[in-house]
């Protein structure tokens, strides 16, 4: 109690301080003044209908584009076995809002941006959706929000559960908060054996703790089936180049992908390169870049014949179907301490896979790829020519590698089933109680 006390007071501080500012921001930019109102639980509309309908209501809950990603699958397989239930979907980002409504809008029957943790907004929103289960992926804990459902009897589950070394040093230092959000979850559903072990360290009963395996795995097995048609033609791609695709890039990493590219189009002229950033807003600003590099690329966002031997895939949901077109793919995020991507988004097409020192969001993911021989980890610019150099020039190794990254993603079926098991012992224990 005394732990809610200061932490609402600290929010109360905070918004009565910075209103103004906020204010202000939230008037002037369009991505915040679009979504604001209903995270303040204003303008929601008519209620989906919660459990007052006699129907299953599942609340799923992710924080931005890559836990929306996890729970593709997941949610799809939600719909199959509740063909009659009610699912919410909830995003804290835009980006994510917007990418959950690309992909799950034929399972979703309601979509809502998630609330502020502000008590009166948080009650808001939890009485209008009201919820039979609530089902966190990966991370973002809000103690208002958390609160609120324990005080209302409505079970929460975990999913995908993750704890990296940094998250846990934040979660010691702040103890006496979090440990009783985590303990509040009927069940947490995590990756591995050591995120277990962390949240064991931080004081989690141990009988709400399972190891389920990661989600990502199904989810990109769902994303490759499902992936949109497209071929080299229709990215303007040379029918025989060899195809180097770097996807969800960051700031930083950019001007090292092109330095790279400029001097092994050197050693193989018929090198083509695809660049996916992770915010597809910056297509002008690489395009820039890559002429200051003295290269000629050409947007996809754009349309038209393209022309050059750069393409910026400044578009969303095309990256999956291009990992299909390239020989060999790098994940961005992991040269610049941006905590990485999703490795397995080439692997599932049996492409070989590079990446950079910095994976601690997929660390799991990235050392069986390494131990298998799927992956190679670079530490720089000359270590990410050479990587390449050496798969570029021999394309039975390109295709070994791509094979066992493959053969990986294939190993880890089941998971998806495995949460789904969990969903329906806890709604059913919900139901009888």
């Amino acid at each position: 109690m005394v732990s809610a006390f200061f932490y609402n007071l600290f929010m109360t501080v905070g918004v009565i301080v910075f209103a103004p500012v906020l204010f202000v921001k939230v008037i002037l930019t369009p991505k915040y003044r679009s979504r604001s109102g209903k995270r303040l639980g204003f303008a929601l509309g008519e209620s989906p209908g919660g459990s007052a309908s006699g129907r299953p209501c599942i609340w799923v809950h992710a924080l931005s584009v890559g836990e929306v990603a996890s729970a593709r699958n997941l949610v799809q397989q939600l719909r199959r076995s509740y063909p009659q239930g009610i699912i919410v979907f909830s995003a804290a980002t835009r980006a994510g809002e917007s990418f959950a409504r690309a992909i799950l809008k034929e399972y979703v029957d309601c979509f809502v941006p998630f609330p502020f943790d502000l008590l009166w907004s948080v009650k808001r929103l939890v009485s209008w959706v009201n919820p039979d289960l609530f089902v966190l992926v990966e991370t973002d804990f809000w103690p208002n929000f958390l609160r609120e459902l324990n005080r209302r009897g409505i079970p929460r589950l975990l999913v995908n559960g993750r704890v990296s070394e940094n998250s846990l040093v934040r979660y010691r230092r702040f103890r006496w908060l979090f440990s009783p959000l985590f303990n509040s979850f009927q069940a947490l559903a995590m990756q591995t054996e050591q995120d277990a072990l962390n949240m064991r360290q931080l004081g989690v009963d141990p009988a709400r703790l399972v190891v389920l395996g990661n989600l990502k795995y199904d989810a990109v097995l769902s994303g490759s089936r499902a992936k949109a048609a497209l071929d080299r033609a229709a990215l303007q791609i040379p029918e025989q180049g060899l195809v180097w695709v770097a996807g969800s890039t960051h700031r930083g990493e950019e001007e090292i992908i092109f330095k790279a590219f400029q001097k092994l189009a050197q050693s193989f002229a018929n090198l083509f390169l695809v660049v996916a950033p992770r915010n597809v807003e910056r297509g002008a600003e690489l395009a820039a870049l890559a002429a200051q590099c003295g290269l000629v690329s050409f947007r996809r966002s754009l349309g038209g014949a393209g022309k050059g031997s750069v393409l910026i895939l400044d578009t969303l949901g095309e990256l999956s179907s291009v990992y299909d077109l390239c020989d060999v793919a790098f994940v961005g995020g992991s040269l610049v301490p941006e905590r990485g991507h999703n490795p397995l988004e080439p692997a599932v097409h049996g492409k070989p896979v590079l990446f950079g020192p910095f994976m601690e969001d997929f660390a799991e993911i990235s050392r069986d790829l390494l131990a298998i021989g799927g992956a190679r980890q670079v530490q720089d610019e000359a270590e990410l020519r050479s990587g390449l150099f050496c798969l570029l020039s021999d394309p039975a190794e390109r295709e070994r590698a791509g094979r066992q990254a493959q053969a990986l993603v294939a190993s880890k079926r089941g998971v998806v089933e495995a949460h789904l098991a969990l969903i329906r012992r806890i709604l059913e224990r919900g139901a009888q109680g």
